[in-house]
């Protein structure tokens, strides 16, 4: 556990600086009215399953495979993996730009904008998109970093990186000084100079070799086994992804119906959620080094306690954070804009969904966890269920009721299903199939009491099936399940 405090503690810190980047711009970007602040609003789901796919689905694809290699000593591997992760940071980057900047006026209209919050979601999108690839290439090699399990690194940079966004984004979006008024596009470019500048100091971080991986482009050759490495986790994480934020795409379409003050609300409250992903990722970027470099080491056991100790530290946290929200929401909501209907449609969405967010939070934590095990089975099935919940359950509610209420409600039910999923299938076994307790062997009484007598002296315990105490623990596999016996060594 100390392990795991250690490294979460500056990447905790790392993550929420991060998050507090975006809650920045919003901060000054309501300052321009309710129309500028639900164009945003539409964007944000787009922004994020970038943010999330490049951060947390292949950053975490890239993390797991870099302290699988290096658990298993391949340090060779581990440093040409950096230069196969910014190949596919470039391949996603030119699919997010084509797809947004071509698509980006249907997709935001079928999400409920019309009119002046088209307009400003519209010159926001343009702007970040289209210089998006210093986002995926700053988030991809923070997650080079991470997978070596040093988490300072990236969180100096990012607490510089904010620290100067918090005057720039303001003097961007109102023309303070020497700056132009840009307005709502003043945000987006004050977000992607943070972007630069970071990316700058992690390339010469890495290009210095001051740690365990070396970033070099000499003799540079890509080799498929590397990027299945990190395909193999992270593709199955972007597909995740993708279903995360399409319930809330799914979900602003349906509160769009009733106007750009429910949009707003909406969208500035479910801010909230996804500052808790962060949080959560926070404790995740330490679990997936620490559970990748396990297995990769051989230590399953060490592996599963660390997944359960760090899922039982995001549930409290992120409980605490949602029952706080459900009571008080206008102290998060009037942040942003008191506008009546938008603090109505926000404080709804909290008191339903506010509750649920520690079986969230325990979730992700066992989500992140399985990306260092590489068992992403298990997670995608439950947060499709989660989308199919959030979907269904909100048309339903649309169709029957026509109260947003309602759909904050399925909201809730498929933050719950998520949940629960991963925690059930964890316990289960799925990482290394159903724990097989072993069966003492029939003995006669004096077969037993000879073994008693063994055991006592700390000999022959395993012939009569008991344990010496304090020696439990998971080893090997028998018959392609997990048994419990004596530990090849202290944990």
């Amino acid at each position: 556990m100390s392990t795991l405090l250690r490294l979460a503690t500056p990447n905790v810190l790392v993550m929420f600086l991060q998050a507090s980047v975006g809650l920045i711009e919003t901060y000054f970007v309501a300052k321009l009215g309710t129309d500028a602040l639900a164009g945003v609003a539409l964007v944000f789901p787009v922004l994020m399953l970038m943010q999330m796919m490049s951060a947390g689905a292949m950053g975490g694809g890239i993390s797991s495979a870099i302290a699988r290699a290096l658990g298993a000593g391949r340090r060779t591997d581990a440093d040409a993996l950096v230069v196969h992760a910014l190949a596919i940071a470039v391949g996603f980057w030119l699919l997010f730009m084509l797809a947004v900047l071509g698509s980006g006026r249907w997709l935001y209209t079928a999400m409920g904008g019309s009119g002046a919050s088209l307009t400003a979601a519209l010159t926001y999108s343009n702007v970040v998109f289209s210089a998006a690839i210093l986002i995926w290439v700053f988030n991809s090699l923070a997650s080079v970093i991470r997978g070596t399990g040093n988490m300072a690194v990236p969180a100096v940079i990012t607490a510089v990186g904010a620290a100067a966004l918090i005057p720039l984004s303001p003097c961007l979006i109102f023309g303070w000084g020497v700056f132009p008024r840009l307005g709502v596009a003043g945000g987006a470019v004050a977000v992607i100079a943070f972007y630069a500048v970071g990316s700058i100091a992690l390339v010469a971080y890495l290009r210095a070799g001051r740690g365990l991986i070396r970033l070099s482009f000499v003799d540079a050759r890509f080799r498929w086994p590397l990027f299945r490495d990190i395909l193999r986790v992270g593709a199955v994480g972007a597909l995740i992804t993708v279903q995360t934020n399409l319930t809330i795409a799914i979900a602003t379409g349906f509160v769009g119906r009733f106007g750009a003050a429910a949009i707003a609300g909406y969208g500035t409250a479910s801010r909230l959620e996804y500052l808790l992903i962060p949080l959560v990722f926070g404790l995740g970027g330490p679990l997936v080094a620490i559970v990748g470099t396990n297995i990769g080491a051989g230590q399953r056991d060490r592996a599963l306690r660390a997944a359960w100790i760090g899922a039982g530290i995001a549930a409290g946290l992120t409980e605490v954070i949602g029952l706080s929200a459900a009571a008080f929401p206008h102290a998060w909501l009037s942040l942003f804009d008191t506008d009546p209907a938008m603090l109505d449609a926000g404080s709804r969405y909290l008191y339903a969904v506010g509750p649920f967010y520690g079986l969230f939070g325990l979730g992700l934590a066992l989500y992140f966890a399985s990306q260092g095990a590489g068992r992403l089975s298990w997670p995608l099935i439950a947060n499709l269920v989660r989308l199919v919940i959030a979907a269904g359950g909100g048309w339903l509610a649309m169709r029957w009721s026509g109260d947003v209420s309602y759909v904050f409600v399925a909201l809730s039910a498929a933050l719950a299903a998520f949940g629960l999923m991963n925690a059930g299938a964890v316990a289960s076994g799925a990482w290394f199939g159903p724990i097989a307790w072993p069966r003492p062997r029939a003995l006669g009484s004096a077969g037993r009491a000879a073994c008693v007598q063994r055991a006592v002296a700390r000999q022959g315990d395993a012939e009569c099936g008991l344990e010496q105490p304090g020696e439990m623990g998971l080893v090997g596999e028998t018959g392609g399940q997990r048994h419990l016996g004596q530990r090849s060594g202290p944990a």
